[in-house]
């Protein structure tokens, strides 16, 4: 489709309702409103910046809430940005932290940047992404430029944010170069020339001082806009205030969905949830509009979550992929069947009359790490030859094991 008949594909009203839906600050809607009508009217797309530190190597679903919102832009035709933070990463931004967050090194950054390329792709269109390196510019600056930029913004106003307030009056070390953070990530705006930053609720502060800067250096305030944190799989709704609760979805509290975990894991998981959670995730994570998702909330919930499911395996993996992950679901977990397809591994016992059954299931990469492998355990949710297992030390001996672990994933293991 042409650049200009794509910014014309939907009204400037309904490209507001899209790109704002489920969103928390908007700073401001009546300044949004304006620029999209302007870029409907010029066809000339709205410049839409979003920053990444790549501080961590992989990517779940919470990280994508802000990649969601990205996408409704860019299928509207204006121009995301998908920034990586490979020099504020240096710093270390301490938001909603009691202590600063250690740097990494350039080399670890490098890494992990282009690890969040590769997964970020599965959403954004690459053929339309600007992808850019804050270093480009940052990198660039002298002495002399930090001190010009730092006069631009005041320790007074930097001490309303909430976590150095909190530090501040608790009589927390605040280094100097924390400060520094937030002037970065707004210069990043300046450099830009960005009319729209996206981000989530905790990045406010840092997002509305690029706001603040920009007319310093004679360019037009930017839009700021930002999203919710992403529940866990295990959130519930509240009926006392009606809204969904729990934590915030975290690898290190085993309620997430990994960006690439496999099929089968991201569908099963996603229909694990609560109805109301799975309309909260297709508020936040879905491509089907406001109207779409409207249709679906007047079928049954089951047909609603399994489209969720089919929609984000496909997105991260591909259709097929997705008809098979509902396949074996429907296998697995609706006729508590064993999979036609089972992974097998052999494994040498070297002698040993035992091997611990942790240690088999992170060698076998059924899980992640050793200590996750005994946390599933204690909790109950492994199970050997249909029998459920619950001491975190126990051990397997020769022989052939179905292990099951979860509700979904299964690995038959032959120890000799």
């Amino acid at each position: 489709m042409d650049p200009k008949a794509k910014l014309r594909s939907a009204t400037p009203d309904e490209q507001f309702q899209e790109v704002t839906r489920a969103s928390v600050d908007l700073h401001l809607e009546k300044d949004l409103r304006a620029r999209l009508q302007k870029a409907y009217d010029t066809g000339v797309p709205l410049r839409v910046k979003a920053g990444f530190d790549p501080t961590a190597p992989d990517l779940h679903l919470g990280h994508t809430v802000l990649l969601s919102r990205m996408r409704r832009f860019q299928q509207f035709g204006h121009t995301v940005i998908f920034l990586i933070g490979d020099f504020t990463g240096l710093i270390g931004d301490p938001t909603g932290r009691n202590s600063t967050r250690p740097p990494l090194t350039p080399e670890q950054l490098a890494e992990n940047a282009e690890t969040y390329k590769k997964q970020v792709f599965r959403i954004l269109d690459p053929a339309v992404t600007e992808v850019r390196y804050n270093s480009e510019w940052l990198g660039k600056m002298g002495f002399a430029d930090v001190i010009r930029l730092a006069s631009r913004y005041t320790v007074a106003r930097m001490l309303e944010r909430d976590d150095f307030k909190k530090r501040y009056t608790g009589n927390v070390p605040i280094s100097v170069h924390e400060f520094l953070y937030p002037l970065a990530q707004a210069y990043d705006s300046v450099a830009l020339a960005a009319d729209v930053e996206l981000g989530s609720s905790d990045q406010l502060f840092n997002l509305l001082v690029g706001r603040a800067i920009m007319p310093d250096y004679k360019l037009a305030p930017q839009v700021v806009l930002t999203g919710p944190i992403l529940e866990g799989l295990d959130a519930k709704l509240d009926a006392d205030s009606g809204r969904i609760v729990g934590s915030k979805m975290s690898k290190s509290l085993g309620n997430y969905v990994g960006v690439a975990e496999a099929p089968e894991e991201q569908f099963g998981k996603l229909m694990s949830v609560t109805d109301d959670l799975m309309w909260r995730y297709y508020e936040l994570l879905s491509d089907r509009t406001s109207t779409e998702i409207a249709a679906l909330r007047a079928g049954h919930p089951k047909d609603a979550k399994i489209a969720l499911a089919k929609e984000i395996v496909t997105r991260f993996h591909d259709a097929e992929a997705a008809r098979r992950a509902e396949a074996h679901f429907a296998q697995v977990h609706a006729r508590r069947e064993v999979p036609d397809e089972v992974e097998e591994r052999a494994v040498a016992l070297d002698g040993q009359p035992s091997l611990p059954l942790a240690r088999l299931l992170a060698d076998a990469k059924v899980v992640a790490s050793g200590s996750e492998a005994r946390r599933l355990i204690a909790q109950g949710g492994v199970s050997v030859n249909g029998e459920r297992v619950s001491d975190d030390k126990a051990t397997l001996g020769a022989g052939e094991w179905l292990v099951k672990v979860g509700k979904r994933r299964f690995v038959r293991l032959k120890l000799a």
